[in-house]
């Protein structure tokens, strides 16, 4: 049981004391760091939620804490400037790259910082579990973590659990002040983050029910009601990799001599015979021996909480249409330990420190609100070391819209929402006879299912069900690449002074204009393992596809393309993008889809709904940029604007 304290503890200043010699390698003088315990706030570490009126008393003493003590490295405001000039066009700097090595040995914490973090924990009574290159993780009782970061833990109410987080920001001695970037577990609340995605479960075989299209519009729902005064097509059966390509300009480019990566929690044990069977079948190049490669830690944690098995069908959808669109890039999965922060960011990091490729795929993040500024700044750090290395990450930008449906607070993404990453929106995608395209909607769908008597859509256009996330942040200052593209109704919508404003391109993403998938999937009593196929969505697709069509861009350059955002926006208003609005044909859109009531055979009965397309929650896909699709989606030609002339 916790119990509440009657009186405030002061923080011990014999727990300065040990840490002389670190604080003395450091050049700090011996008196100043006894004498005067003085300490500076770590900000963000008090998370909005702990407040006065949710405050339920403080944590037990002996309440056990663990905690990752992030360090800032040797010049954090270097890093920061030399990421942001590495990575902009226009810049003297641009594209000097440094090696992993002399990134680490530039902007890493040095050996003496180390030791005089690791001396103050210590001396508060905290236990060193492990030290990275990023961070020194200890644990320890409630009584010395509120020593060694000089705040009180409470309980606080948070919707109807409760939660232990600090009272106060945390604090560190102000001799290591420049060594310390943030801690993070302070609070206990949960820091999970979930694959955005439409995928069904992959421990019971999924199936898609017919008719389909093979390509849009081929297959035309004739019996059906109309939808927008005419009839409708049936959902495409899935796109394959050919349709892609040629959707978003691939040409003859294969993403040849590229490296990819893709991070994930947990990792699919049938991955190599799945993307094998998948390219096999719909003529992708064959793999080669050692072309994919998965990077995995060594123990599982939090598989029920996470949901582990849903994470199989994540990787192998990121895999495959990775393959799909870039043929010839070489693939590295790199599989967290569970769908936690610090684990995630534990799978950025071995990206950046092995320097294992040079664009990273991550279809996986949860709202804004839900993440706190200690760990915004460990992601953060990660992407500023990826930017100096020529690393680009690419975020998928939701799947709910403007959040408002299901967490009832109109918000972004996030990692998506930081500065440093490509954000990538989503898309519904009209690819024609002999691969042609046709045009694209902004991702957002309304469902209105078919009558009783079959003569009519029920309350069409119905209820909204999913769409491309976007937005605008709350946290998140508006970056220097966004000024005089994102109109000012988006970047100051929140405030006055400019936000950062989510997506920054985009790429197919509705589940009713999907990808074709190949998975290895339980029966449903769980005694067979079979591989199947069937049609997926979600900006989870979107964010493989646009890291694949980079690879193209790439092997164009000759180079890394590294963080992609200020180039990117550079050639906004060009040609090599379509400019994506909602209803591009002007007469309104919709799909006939039949789904099997039990997700895998008509025993159960089927389900026939008109889904239509360009109806995301708020937000509008319009000329120009737009908080849907960003500055639009790869057309012929974005990829060859890469090559050097």
């Amino acid at each position: 049981m916790r119990s509440n304290r009657a009186k405030a503890r002061a923080v011990s200043m014999a727990a300065t004391l040990p840490m002389l010699a670190g604080a003395l390698a450091l050049g700090i003088p011996a008196a100043h760091a006894a004498d005067h315990p003085l300490r500076d706030p770590l900000a963000g570490t008090r998370p909005a939620w702990a407040t006065a009126t949710a405050d339920k008393g403080a944590t037990s003493d002996g309440a056990r804490v663990s905690a990752r003590v992030y360090l800032a490295g040797k010049d954090a405001a270097g890093l920061a400037a030399y990421a942001k000039a590495v990575s902009d066009p226009d810049s003297a700097s641009y594209g000097r790259y440094l090696t992993a090595k002399q990134a680490q040995a530039r902007f890493g914490a040095t050996k003496a910082q180390v030791a005089a973090v690791k001396s103050w924990l210590t001396a508060a009574g905290l236990k060193v579990t492990g030290v990275t290159r990023h961070y020194v993780s200890v644990s320890g009782d409630v009584a010395a973590a509120e020593k060694a970061f000089g705040t009180r833990l409470h309980n606080f109410a948070k919707g109807s659990k409760t939660y232990r987080a600090p009272a106060s920001a945390a604090s560190v001695p102000q001799g290591l002040a420049a060594a310390v970037l943030t801690v993070t577990g302070l609070d206990n609340a949960p820091h999970m983050a979930t694959h955005d995605d439409r995928l069904p479960p992959p421990d019971t075989v999924f199936r898609n029910a017919g008719p389909f299209s093979s390509y849009y519009g081929s297959n035309t729902a004739s019996t059906l009601p109309d939808a927008y005064g005419t009839k409708i097509p049936y959902a495409v059966k899935g796109y394959t990799g050919r349709q892609l390509r040629a959707a978003y300009g691939a040409g003859t480019r294969t993403g040849k001599g590229v490296r990819v990566a893709i991070t994930d929690a947990y990792a699919s044990p049938t991955i190599a015979y799945d993307a094998g069977t998948y390219a096999k079948r719909h003529g992708d190049a064959a793999w080669k021996t050692g072309q994919l490669h998965q990077a995995l830690p060594k123990k599982y944690t939090n598989t029920k909480d996470c949901s582990a098995s849903g994470w199989y069908g994540e990787e192998t959808l990121d895999v495959e249409a990775v393959h799909a669109v870039a043929p010839a890039a070489d693939v590295t999965y790199v599989g967290a330990a569970s769908c936690g922060d610090g684990d995630l960011l534990d799978a950025l990091g071995k990206v950046v420190d092995d320097h294992l490729a040079d664009i990273v795929s991550n279809s996986w993040g949860e709202v804004e609100a839900a993440q706190t500024p200690d760990l915004a700044a460990a992601y953060d750090q990660v992407f500023q070391l990826g930017a100096v290395e020529g690393i680009g990450f690419y975020f998928s930008s939701g799947d709910d819209g403007d959040e408002v449906a299901s967490s009832g607070t109109k918000q972004v993404d996030s990692p998506a929402d930081s500065a440093w990453v490509t954000a990538v929106g989503g898309t519904s995608l009209a690819v024609g006879k002999n691969d042609s395209y046709l045009w694209e909607t902004g991702w957002g769908t309304d469902k209105a299912n078919l009558s009783a008597d079959g003569k009519s859509w029920t309350d069409f256009p119905g209820a909204f069900t999913s769409g491309a996330g976007g937005g605008t942040s709350r946290t998140v200052a508006e970056p220097d690449y966004q000024r005089g593209v994102v109109p000012d109704a988006l970047t100051k919508a929140n405030s006055a002074g400019g936000n950062r404003v989510v997506p920054d391109i985009a790429a197919i993403a509705d589940p009713n204009t999907g990808f074709l998938v190949g998975q290895t999937q339980s029966s449903p009593d769980g005694k067979k393992q079979a591989y199947g196929e069937y049609r997926i969505g979600g900006t989870s697709l979107a964010a493989p596809v646009v890291a694949a069509v980079q690879a193209l861009a790439q092997e164009a350059s000759g180079k890394a393309i590294g963080f992609a955002n200020p180039a990117i926006y550079a050639k906004y208003g060009s040609k090599v993008y379509h400019d994506v609005t909602d209803d591009p044909t002007g007469k309104g859109l919709a799909v006939a889809r039949v789904d099997f009531v039990n997700g895998y055979d008509a025993t159960g009965g089927l389900a026939t709904s008109a889904r239509s397309l360009g109806k995301d929650s708020s937000l509008s896909a319009v000329r120009g940029y737009d908080d849907v699709t960003g500055v639009g989606t790869p057309a012929s030609g974005y990829v060859e604007s890469y090559r050097r002339r």
